[in-house]
């Protein structure tokens, strides 16, 4: 059987759909190609046939037709789609063949930045519109997964007898370094990854390790910082973040590859996500916690509703005020000051992965799905 996969915003080789879904759909012997309008590539990887092109940019109706094009070329059993363009687009090629269309919900939608860039009295329009489209590529699939729970609003309400499952990011253990750490007396090692901009917590972290440099002055500090900034105000932002703070012993690295990605925090001690408190950021759950737990890491985190709710926190980390720089700062020294309870809450992460948060625990449930959704 054959399985396609359309999106127009994850690159080919995005984690879940590359790395998790599409690859063990290959070892299950089905067909698979991924055709993504971010990246440029066209070839094999893994069995996995991809074309993929950079186009992400064009208008609307060109990016349609590449993906009728791809869709007519390969005659897929089941298509899974990303964005709702994708599944448009998929909707166009079953009226002439049969197949099922799976839509797997990660984004908010509309999320924030699809509108930050209109006036006030423009947003609001702008934001139903994307809602009805939304709501229409519901319409148009026959399928849905869900990336977690709070991103079942709309669609599982409007269309509650489509079938549907819950499928969460949790990591295979291919992908995964363990390095569960003791702590050095008088030394510790700091690390934020990802985007870094005011929104997604930056700046928060720099202020509670301002707070712990005052509270603990003989402390060495390390700080690990791997990520960078996609937008040129969040660029601006972060320089005058190092400006502000001046820190020594800090390392500065860009992102690595998907596959060497939880190396490249081995040495960190507390992994940290303080990404400000709004509605978006409340129904969504960030996917690197699960990571951090499988490496052993213990985690600082923003107090979100999703996380809340759906991770198991309290016995690897803490959840946080990102605005209280002191409450973070006194988490920080708890450790320092019980390195025990530093070392249960590592072989906790560790532990709740292995039994919880781990692919294995979902994978037959997704390949089932898929099954079931062509027969």
């Amino acid at each position: 059987m054959k399985v396609l996969f359309l999106t127009t915003a994850h690159k080919y080789n995005d984690d879940r759909i590359f790395y998790h879904q599409a690859v063990e759909l290959a070892k299950r012997g089905f067909d698979v190609k991924i055709c993504s309008l971010s990246s440029e590539f066209q070839g094999v990887i893994y069995g996995i046939k991809i074309e993929s092109y950079s186009i992400l940019n064009q208008l609307s109706k060109q990016k349609e037709d590449v993906f009728l094009k791809v869709c007519n070329d390969f005659q897929p059993d089941s298509i899974i789609c990303s964005e709702p363009l994708a599944v448009i687009a998929a909707g166009k090629v079953t009226k002439h063949k049969k197949a099922s269309i799976i839509y797997d919900i990660t984004e908010w939608y509309p999320s924030f930045r699809m509108v930050e860039n209109y006036s006030f009295f423009l947003k609001f329009f702008h934001a139903i519109k994307f809602f009805l489209i939304q709501l229409y590529a519901g319409f148009l699939s026959t399928n849905f997964i869900f990336g977690e729970e709070t991103k079942k609003f709309p669609l599982a309400y409007f269309f509650p007898f489509k079938k549907k499952m819950t499928l969460p990011y949790y990591p295979d253990d291919q992908y995964i370094f363990e390095n569960i750490k003791k702590l050095e007396p008088n030394k510790i090692n700091l690390c934020y990854t990802g985007v870094f901009s005011e929104e997604k917590g930056v700046g928060n972290f720099f202020a509670a390790i301002n707070v712990l440099e005052r509270n603990r002055p003989d402390l060495k500090i390390d700080i690990t910082l791997i990520g960078g900034s996609r937008k040129k105000k969040d660029e601006i932002y972060f320089s005058e973040l190092l400006k502000k703070y001046k820190k020594e012993n800090i390392k500065i690295s860009k992102p690595t590859s998907f596959e060497e990605f939880t190396k490249s925090y081995s040495n960190a001690d507390i992994c940290f996500d303080l990404r400000e408190l709004n509605i978006e950021n409340h129904h969504c759950l960030p996917i690197k916690i699960f990571y951090y737990a499988a490496s052993g890491k213990p985690v600082i985190y923003t107090d979100l509703k999703a996380t809340r709710q759906f991770v198991e926190v309290s016995k690897f980390g803490f959840l946080v005020n990102p605005k209280d720089p002191q409450q973070i700062s006194k988490h920080i020294e708890t450790y320092l000051s019980d390195p025990k309870l530093y070392e249960k809450h590592a072989h906790n992460a560790r532990s709740l992965y292995e039994e919880k948060y781990n692919w294995n625990v979902i994978k037959d449930s997704f390949v089932d799905f898929v099954n079931q959704s062509i027969t």
